[in-house]
């Protein structure tokens, strides 16, 4: 089955940015992957006034953080489990496990508890598009597609995935783990906001000094972000620590953070990297982040929950 082809003034309004009234959303998230995503997510939780969060899927990854991917699956259900109780906010149904592996190709996709909610989500009787921020491997995301193609107009997907067009190389790891998953985000037309790692998220680096300072006693979620910070590294002397995934939700919570432009949706080819064709369907893709606005309004929610 085939994907439908959207008009390109629905596409158009659904790339729109969003600007404006609060947002349904619901996070992907290799939570346990590194101590990025953990920001991310208390950043979005906490961002009541912009973002209606409604769920929270957890997706594999396999680094050595884990033994295979449907294990990166479990330890970051868990870690998402762990940020609900320290940042004081219910998890019952509302947070799902995904898939307990990557895409075998680009046809056949992973049932999981997290693509069966996305899909009831999206289709509920709620008007308003439905965004998935997705800061891991894209599996759960294209799984969904896969079992529902009329997902692609119902939902926006905001992807912390690849590397910018310029860039010499899109070998990035939430890109190259799922490579058949990748494929079909990008070839199934769904309205898509790329937020590149480098050179664009790469820009979101803080220090543990920074983090000490700002949010070392802001509460149980605050003292756990900074201790995961203080543990990344055995060296913190002019170390700093790219926070890659707040950069796809500064983008949803303030869009001129994070300056993005529209452009054809880039072909993935065998070496890792993009070719283009101009025919393609229109994507927005960020080429820059305001890195201190960013860090400013995290740093400020954080502290201002630091009673939980």
């Amino acid at each position: 089955m085939g994907f439908p082809i959207l008009d390109e003034a629905f596409r158009a309004e659904r790339l729109s940015l969003p600007h404006g009234g609060r947002i349904r959303a619901v996070l992907d998230t290799d939570t346990y992957n590194e101590i990025d995503d953990q920001f991310a997510l208390s950043y979005l939780a906490l961002s009541r006034e912009k973002i209606e969060l409604e769920a929270v899927y957890a997706a594999p990854f396999h680094n050595d953080r884990s033994r295979n991917a449907g294990d990166g699956m479990k330890k970051s259900y868990n870690e998402i489990l762990r940020l609900a109780e320290f940042l004081g906010t219910p998890s019952a149904d509302v947070v799902f496990p995904g898939s307990k592996a990557f895409l075998k190709d680009e046809k056949h996709p992973q049932k999981s508890a997290a693509a069966s909610d996305l899909i009831a989500r999206a289709k509920s009787s709620d008007t308003r598009p439905l965004y998935v921020i997705a800061i891991g491997a894209i599996t759960n995301v294209a799984s969904a597609l896969l079992l529902e193609p009329e997902l692609v107009s119902r939902i926006v997907v905001v992807w912390l995935g690849g590397h910018g067009p310029n860039w010499p190389n899109t070998r990035e790891f939430n890109l190259f783990q799922d490579i058949a998953a990748s494929r079909v985000l990008l070839d199934s037309g769904v309205p898509l906001v790329i937020v590149p790692c480098q050179p664009v998220a790469s820009h979101m680096i803080t220090t543990l000094a920074d983090v000490e300072t700002h949010i070392g006693e802001a509460g149980k979620i605050g003292r756990y972000l900074t201790s995961i910070v203080r543990d990344y590294s055995d060296d913190h002397f002019a170390y700093g620590k790219v926070i890659w995934d707040i950069a796809p939700v500064a983008y949803v919570v303030n869009p001129d953070w994070v300056p993005s432009g529209l452009g054809p949706a880039p072909i993935l080819n065998d070496g890792f990297r993009w070719s283009f064709d101009p025919s393609r369907h229109l994507i927005r893709t960020a080429y820059a982040v305001n890195r201190n606005a960013i860090f400013r309004d995290v740093y400020t929610k954080i502290k201002a929950a630091q009673s939980i």
